[in-house]
């Protein structure tokens, strides 16, 4: 506590502690306003950009175009998450976030006239969108949450789980309410026409483009260390050099913590493309026809956002996060079991609601894992925060890109043995990491 309080009077010296001035208390105000936009901003990006992926098999059939392109767009992804942490230090996390936006709303456009030569360059490059973005994300929010709990006496833990709370639930509404908007403008039967799908891109485009222009009101951020305040947007020539990324990333692969992580990182990217490959394909088509995939993604949206908000409010520590992944990873295997045994209720309402029910347990388990992973990596990896960031988006892209690329050659049920498996292992190297490193990591969470 001491150490925080003489880093405070190095920073502000002539301001006494208990006696905030204004200034001061705008700063703190300013936290939770750069929550509020980050999150909005991304459920506008994402609203329309995860309408678009949901519909890329369903309008670009030609040669499989757009289920291709999505192939190339997450592998892209997965090889520019690797340079993306050395990318955010030179941009700084706030201009990354502006930079990165710009590749969702290309791909969007070029979804006006899609062929070969608009939608694959579109995908390399929101590949490499998609991992400054997220990989800045990751990091603004982890340090903003810091910055609120150092200058507000909170404890580091409970503010970075309430962070990633409120951003996930509103991000995961995306699924809710873009999918409720497709369903309105694509429900008179103009899905294949080139009006119908014309006027969805035109709305999405509009709607993107608020929520890319909302980023440019955030604040920039600084973390803050041992040394004091490290301004994380300024950038340093150590952190510009190749040299350094290598460091990061051979050091975050050589850490026990990352090595028992990447397991249940790898599955989260599953169990995404599980759901927007596998389930609505194989469980949702043919049960409730291809009109009731929108309401299941939106049912899916739905409980994720409430998910995600919960399980932030009860994050405080490496402790809550284990017995919420533990509650998350039960959910998860309890709908793979159902879908393995082919366990089914009789059609008609019934077998629409158990549907329904199906699609709200993946995202409570997605609501659990997406929240719990970044507040976990926020707590254990403070000095390289977007080292950590980008092995999240590395392994996750890469599962994601291997289900597009695998799913056509492999049954669903080989698909569904693979995810228990992988899911059983994550969850074990998990608890592992729960024993053994936990103890040693509270008191940097505390």
């Amino acid at each position: 506590m001491a150490s925080v309080i003489i880093h405070r009077d190095e920073e502000t010296p002539l301001v006494v502690a208990t006696d905030e001035s204004p200034i001061q208390f705008q700063q703190h105000k300013s936290h939770t306003r750069d929550v509020h936009i980050l999150s909005i901003a991304f459920l506008l990006i994402f609203l329309a950009y995860g309408a678009a992926q949901n519909l890329q098999s369903t309008l670009n059939t030609e040669e499989d175009l757009g289920t291709t392109s999505l192939g190339i767009l997450y592998l892209s992804f997965t090889f520019f998450s690797v340079f993306a942490s050395l990318v955010v230090r030179i941009l700084g996390s706030k201009n990354a976030l502006i930079v990165g936006t710009s590749g969702y709303w290309l791909y969007l456009a070029a979804n006006l006239k899609p062929n070969w030569y608009t939608l694959v360059p579109a995908s390399v490059y929101l590949g490499f969108c998609a991992s400054i973005l997220w990989v800045g994300q990751g990091t603004y929010l982890t340090s903003t949450a810091r910055s609120h709990a150092i200058d507000n006496n909170f404890h580091e833990g409970a503010v970075i789980g309430d962070f990633n709370g409120e951003f996930w639930g509103v991000y995961t509404l995306h699924q809710f309410i873009g999918n409720l908007i497709t369903f309105a403008l694509l429900s008179d039967g103009q899905e294949g026409s080139t009006n119908g799908t014309t006027l969805l891109f035109v709305v999405f485009l509009s709607v993107m483009t608020f929520g890319a222009i909302l980023t440019c009101f955030l604040h920039k951020r600084g973390d803050y260390s041992k040394g004091g305040y490290k301004h994380l947007d300024a950038g340093t020539g150590q952190s510009k050099s190749l040299k350094s990324l290598c460091r990061s990333l051979t050091g975050a692969l050589s850490d026990v913590k990352m090595l028992l992580i990447i397991p249940l990182i790898a599955y989260s990217g599953l169990q995404h493309a599980f759901v927007w490959a596998e389930f609505t394909k194989y469980v949702v088509t043919p049960e409730i026809g291809v009109s009731g995939v929108g309401i299941a993604m939106a049912v899916y949206g739905a409980f994720d956002g409430i998910c995600s908000l919960v399980a932030g409010r009860l994050t405080f520590g490496l402790t809550s996060i284990t017995s919420i992944v533990s509650f998350g990873a039960f959910v998860q295997a309890v709908v793979l079991i159902l879908l393995l045994l082919d366990f089914s209720m009789s059609s008609g309402f019934i077998g629409t609601l158990y549907i329904l029910f199906l699609a709200a347990l993946l995202g409570i388990g997605d609501g659990v894992l997406m929240t719990q992973l970044n507040a976990l990596l926020g707590m254990l990896f403070k000095h390289d925060m977007e080292g950590a960031f980008a092995q999240l988006k590395i392994w996750q892209s890469a599962t994601i890109a291997m289900v597009f690329f695998l799913a056509p050659y492999i049954s669903f049920q080989a698909v569904i043995m693979v995810m228990l498996t992988l899911l059983c292992l994550s969850f074990c190297s998990f608890l592992w990491l729960a024993l053994k490193v936990g103890n040693a990591s509270s008191p940097s969470t505390s």
